[in-house]
């Protein structure tokens, strides 16, 4: 137990992450960690369980578009929206050769510039690598552009996942202390991170509505 909390504390201080945007612009998004091209089982499991099969939809940190897509292909009408140009271009490239109809555009969640409401948002690993001082920001701009009652599918890296590097890692209480002003906390559960690194990272999903 010393050993995880040790390991909590060192995770938890300050992180340096990547350029999205040059990350984007060299390297194929298929050989990224997180690119998994079918619905996260996670948000599929959790749409079957409170009937949610129609309605709007915000991919946040979008990313190569993957989850945006699969959520446009079961019919939901799909936002999705990333920091990096060069992801949202990809992002829309792939979705034309599949036919589809949704949206994609360039957006930082913490100046964020869309101006509707949907009624739900899915975020599979942007909150985990904000800086820790704009958690308050992101949970107060989520639930601004969540319709009353609206739902916040959330994946974040588990404080159980002892790799080096990567997202802050999170456990349980603490998304309950950061969320529960703005949101109920419906469930959070054990999990992971499906992608290509050959060992799952560990994660939490949680199910959050806006109060």
């Amino acid at each position: 137990m010393k050993r995880l909390e040790d390991n909590h504390n060192e995770l938890q201080r300050r992180r340096e992450f990547p350029d999205w945007e040059k990350m984007y612009v060299e390297q194929a998004v298929e050989t990224m960690p997180w690119f998994h091209p079918e619905l996260d089982a996670d948000l599929d499991r959790a749409l079957k369980r409170l009937s949610i099969d129609s309605g709007s939809f915000l991919d946040l940190g979008t990313g190569p578009g993957t989850q945006a897509i699969a959520l446009a292909e079961r019919g939901f009408r799909v936002t999705g929206t990333d920091i990096s140009e060069t992801a949202v271009r990809k992002a829309e490239a792939l979705t034309a050769e599949k036919g589809l109809d949704l949206v994609f555009k360039a957006d930082d969640i913490l100046k964020t510039g869309l101006n509707k409401k949907f009624d739900n948002i899915f975020d599979r690993g942007c909150f985990h690598v904000l800086d820790p001082d704009k958690r308050g920001d992101y949970v107060k701009i989520a639930a601004g552009l969540l319709e009353p009652g609206g739902y916040l599918f959330l994946k974040t890296f588990s404080v159980e996942e002892l790799m080096e590097g990567g997202p802050y890692r999170f456990t349980a209480e603490e998304i309950r202390d950061i969320f529960s002003k703005r949101f109920e906390v419906v469930s959070i559960e054990a999990s992971v991170f499906r992608g290509t690194l050959a060992e799952f990272p560990k994660a939490i999903f949680c199910i959050l509505r806006k109060k």
